[in-house]
């Protein structure tokens, strides 16, 4: 056993049976996988377990050469330390986080007179940050919606009282139109700055009631005061915050601070949906997609996708939707999976929106596939000038040996890949002996005569394993069906890999790199292959038919009983009397078992 030469069995005998942290490492001393565990050593003796093991797993195992581990306090501890883990080494079989973004946040600096603006770093210099927001434009949205509530400075002067009333500065254009409130000259006090620094914070908790209340209240008060100008403004202000309020998905007007999670998977990834509710709003809506490396499970992938997301927004809500228990019940948190009502409508729009996530993915690379394809096409069109896209490519090659079992193969790409259920093999039926020549032009008229009949799909590139005879022959085929101008035809000689036009005397070289001449190969080399299996199972019949076919008093239908049988002439060889008495009658199994044994003495 592999644990027993590298001496991770007295390793794992010995591990505690606390929660913690392991670490596989491979043969140069590098992580290849981070897990974590309730109990460290049940969990990591389970891959040295040889029973119910996936094929992904197994791989891994046999690439283990060491381990450490790092004992934590809880589970809890031990997904934090887990994550940050992932995260720092990347291991090769670990669940791979597809979004290496940067999110935006929005900063109010910690100064006289603070400047709002959004920004991609976060530093902790005492300034106040919101998110970040897994969507930039509705972080642009929020500080548009800012800009034109409140004119606050943009600029970074340093904005202390003996510098503004000692007429240091003078205001800027952006005062002039009507960008700026002139903070840098005193034409607003402090105090009253403040107040709007107090409404953005609300603003971006998602406080909008509150904000809409307090300017309510100041809009009645400078109407009744006779200040109708700044009465208007407040006026046109609330309805800016209204208008925003209303484009805001409301899901309960009772339902406060929570988190909610959905999710979803397929072979190959999984997907996890987060929606953000404050005030009874969604505030923020965020998808991950996790590619899988081993079979994670579900409760697995759901926990470290909830710590993730959790610490990207920095949420602390206490209570969080779920569509089932993740693998660790985090301290503070209350997890529940709701049955009915308002809770229950939550999870199902955040499922809705981790179903189209998933399908907006999966078309995405679709098209990526497709981009690919068409670029493959693209570059053999142009490297062998032919008319149009080689969506269907059609390579024929010949296989005997010494003029014996004559045979051909056909093989199909569509779109650059093997269409394996469109392969054709042909015995060759009219050439005797080795007629390359002739073999080519028999198989090609069969072919194409038989698409011609039943209206099937002729290929849009031919080619001919050979060089300017084996091409010569296929024209000449192709003359005769009238398709030598529908159908481009060249021809692959292996010694130098050069292509044959027809009517060109010499050959085109393609570079050795070319992916045109790669595709070209591979059809070519895949033609063989699938003729030589044939011709070799064809020859090898025909070696065990003629063995059993020596036999005085076996006839054909007795060979074909014993082959049923038995499976291959060794197993009948080595059959007791008893054995081949079973499969066709005691008469017969002494005169098959006489033939093979007398033959050894």
């Amino acid at each position: 056993m592999a644990e027993d030469e590298f001496g991770l069995k007295e390793k794992v005998s010995k591990l505690p049976t606390t929660p913690g942290v392991y670490q596989f490492f491979d043969a140069n001393g590098v992580i290849i996988y981070i897990g974590k565990a309730k109990n460290l050593k049940n969990r990591v003796s389970s891959y040295f377990v040889k029973t119910n093991q996936t094929s992904k797993t197994m791989v891994l195992v046999r690439k283990i050469r060491d381990l450490k581990y790092i004992v934590v306090n809880t589970e809890e501890d031990a997904l934090l330390l887990e994550n940050n883990l992932i995260k720092k080494y990347k291991p090769h079989y670990n669940i791979l986080l597809k979004d290496d973004k940067t999110y935006p946040w929005i900063c109010i600096t910690k100064e006289a007179f603070p400047r709002v603006f959004t920004t991609r770093k976060f530093i902790r210099n005492g300034s106040e940050y919101f998110g970040p927001y897994t969507s930039a434009k509705y972080a642009n949205t929020l500080i548009s919606l800012i800009k034109s509530l409140y004119k606050l400075r943009t600029c970074n002067l340093s904005l202390n009282k003996s510098a503004v009333y000692s007429g240091k500065y003078k205001v800027c254009l952006e005062y002039h139109i009507g960008n700026c409130m002139g903070p840098c000259v005193g034409y607003v006090q402090e105090e009253e700055y403040m107040e709007y620094i107090a409404q953005i914070q609300n603003i971006l908790k998602g406080n909008i009631s509150s904000v809409i209340d307090f300017m309510t209240r100041k809009m009645k008060e400078y109407t009744v005061s006779l200040q109708f100008e700044k009465a208007q403004e407040m006026k046109e202000a609330i309805e800016a915050l209204k208008t925003h309020q209303t484009k805001s998905t409301i899901v309960s007007t009772s339902i406060n601070d929570i988190d909610v999670f959905s999710y979803l998977e397929d072979e190959k990834y999984a997907y996890v949906n987060y929606l953000r509710i404050v005030h009874g709003a969604v505030n923020q809506v965020h998808t991950i997609e996790l590619e899988k490396k081993l079979d994670e499970s579900k409760e697995s992938l759901l926990s470290f996708a909830i710590f993730e997301i959790r610490q990207l927004v920095n949420s602390r809500s206490r209570e969080v939707l779920v569509p089932f228990y993740p693998d660790v019940l985090m301290e503070g948190i209350n997890y529940a999976i709701p049955q009915r009502g308002e809770k229950k409508q939550l999870l199902e729009l955040s499922e809705r929106n981790v179903k189209f996530f998933k399908m907006d993915r999966e078309r995405q690379r679709g098209l990526r596939r497709q981009d690919s394809k068409l670029d493959l096409l693209n570059t053999i069109k142009n490297d062998l000038k032919l008319p149009r896209l080689p969506h269907r490519m059609e390579c024929f090659d010949n296989s005997n040996i010494q003029g014996t079992n004559p045979v051909a193969s056909c093989v199909v790409f569509i779109d650059g890949k093997p269409a394996k259920r469109e392969y054709r093999r042909f015995h060759v039926k009219t050439v005797i002996g080795a007629n390359d020549f002739a073999s080519m032009e028999e198989i090609l008229y069969r072919r194409y005569h038989r698409v011609l009949e039943e209206g099937g799909e002729l290929p849009d590139l031919i080619v001919v394993d050979g060089g300017k005879g084996q091409l010569s022959s296929a024209v000449a085929t192709l003359r005769k069906l009238d398709l030598l101008e529908r159908v481009p035809i060249i021809g692959l000689a292996k010694q130098m890999e050069e292509i044959y036009y027809p009517g060109d005397k010499d050959p085109y070289l393609l570079a050795k790199t070319s992916v045109a001449l790669k595709t070209l190969m591979h059809i070519r080399d895949e033609a063989h292959r699938f003729g030589i299996t044939f011709h070799r199972k064809l020859r090898e019949k025909k070696q065990t038919i003629s063995v059993l076919s020596e036999i005085k008093g076996i006839g054909e239908k007795t060979e074909v009983s014993l082959l049923q049988y038995f499976k291959s002439v060794n197993a009948i060889k080595e059959a007791s009397r008893e054995e081949l008495a079973k499969a066709i009658g005691p008469a017969k199994g002494n005169i098959v078992y006489d033939y093979f044994h007398s033959a050894v003495s």
